[in-house]
């Protein structure tokens, strides 16, 4: 029979926030690439429509 015990709950707690806090730092560095190509790309296109 299944057993349900909320301790346990809290316990994984902590499991659960540093999973949380992995997918926003995961996400953050894919902006930050996203961006970042996006900067260098867009400077070569620049000078392209200058001339």
């Amino acid at each position: 029979m299944l057993t349900v015990e909320p301790m346990n709950f809290v316990a994984n707690l902590k499991y659960m926030g540093l999973g949380m806090l992995g997918i926003f730092i995961v996400m953050g560095v894919i902006i930050g690439v996203t961006l970042l190509t996006n900067t260098i790309f867009s400077r070569g296109d620049e000078e392209e429509e200058d001339n």
